[in-house]
């Protein structure tokens, strides 16, 4: 995390948001204390399409052996 005064923040801020857009988080200083902090915003989550996924697993195959004996399997066979 980088620390920026408040001046600089001023001055810089077109910069400032471009780092934070690439995943840096910012704080900014008011005499040499921290008082904000700039981070990137977390995209809006996209609603699940409940009918879109009921549909996607009704088209599955069922699957033979149940997901504990696949992991035991893949435990097992892994061994050496």
């Amino acid at each position: 995390m980088n620390a920026v005064s408040l001046a600089d923040a001023k001055a810089h801020l077109s910069e400032l948001v471009d780092r934070v857009e690439a995943g840096a988080s910012i704080d900014i200083t008011r005499r040499g204390k921290a008082v904000a902090r700039l981070t990137a915003v977390a995209p809006p989550r996209k609603p699940v399409d409940v009918r879109l996924l009921r549909a996607l697993t009704a088209s599955m195959p069922p699957q033979p052996d149940g997901a504990a004996d696949l992991v035991r399997s893949m435990r097992d066979d892994d061994r050496y």
